[in-house]
């Protein structure tokens, strides 16, 4: 039987994606850096994407790797890649919709510039381009920003009703449980190699709408407060975010223009809509309780 390895399997995409391939009958391996901290009932082998050569017992006997990069450059990227190839056939990298596509195109080669607008998204258009370029079949999936990210604003909404921080600008909000239908489909089958897939929720939300959505979930009001970028750096630094971090996620805020994409690949490749925040926002309104 064909075994599929996770990636970041411990994180909120990732573990979705193992309890779908779990649940349809594959064969599917995690890796982590601590096995006690993996999900249960599947296979995990500890190995850190840090140390490339800490991978090689992950990968025996692996035909299709789902790839979630946990790290602000793509710097370390090309010896683990290596180490992919040797074993490998498919990897399906997960990225970001925020990739400018005049920076990449499907062959991983350069337009004009090929800058992206913010670290992040320049992280992700950089592994994008080492992944094309390398000797596996790829697909990428450009995902829109993910609902689960506000799981980070829970502490406040318990503490105060108020979210307080830099205004991000609006964009279609997707549902990790979409995402990780659609990675859980490419994986089993070969048929997506050399696409990729624009993955957004169905519509545009800002921060504002996003809290409001949560205390309807939770049923009680809650307000979001826009907050100077220096203040939002000294509060976030307090809470012991790293600060390399920091800097790359306050200038996204301050870069990233509104986004009006709003993409129907969810529904196309799963056969389901996408669900909207709101959606996820009652499904986990016992996270902000």
């Amino acid at each position: 039987m064909t075994t599929i390895l996770v990636t970041g399997a411990t994180g909120n995409v990732g573990r979705e994606v193992v309890a779908r391939l779990a649940a349809a009958g594959v064969s599917v391996r995690t890796l982590v850096r601590d096995a006690r901290r993996a999900p249960q009932g599947v296979e995990a082998v500890e190995g850190d994407l840090a140390v490339p050569a800490t991978l090689e017992p992950a990968l025996a006997g692996v035909e299709a790797v789902f790839l979630i990069w946990p790290f602000l450059t793509a710097e370390g990227a090309p010896p683990v890649l290596d180490v992919l190839e040797r074993h490998v056939r498919r990897v399906v990298y997960l990225s970001s919709s925020g990739v400018n596509a005049a920076g990449v195109n499907a062959a991983g080669v350069d337009s004009a510039s090929g800058r992206q607008t913010d670290p992040i998204n320049q992280l992700h258009a950089d592994m994008e381009r080492l992944i094309t370029r390398s000797g596996m079949e790829w697909t990428v999936l450009r995902a829109d920003t993910i609902a689960s990210n506000t799981r980070g604003w829970a502490a406040q909404i318990r503490d105060a009703g108020v979210v307080r921080g830099p205004e991000i600008a609006p964009t279609a909000v997707v549902d990790p449980r979409d995402v990780a239908a659609v990675a859980a489909l490419v994986l089993a089958g070969g048929e997506h190699t050399g696409q990729t897939y624009v993955l957004t929720g169905p519509e545009v939300i800002g921060r504002a709408d996003q809290v409001q959505a949560i205390g309807e979930a939770v049923g009680r009001p809650l307000r979001f407060e826009k907050v100077p970028v220096e203040e939002a750096r000294a509060r976030m630094l307090a809470d012991g975010r790293p600060p390399a971090l920091v800097e790359a996620l306050l200038s996204a805020a301050g870069t990233r223009a509104r986004s009006g994409v709003v993409t129907t690949t969810v529904e196309q490749l799963t056969g389901a809509p996408a669900r909207t925040f709101a959606q996820w926002a009652a499904d986990h309104a016992a996270d902000f309780r």
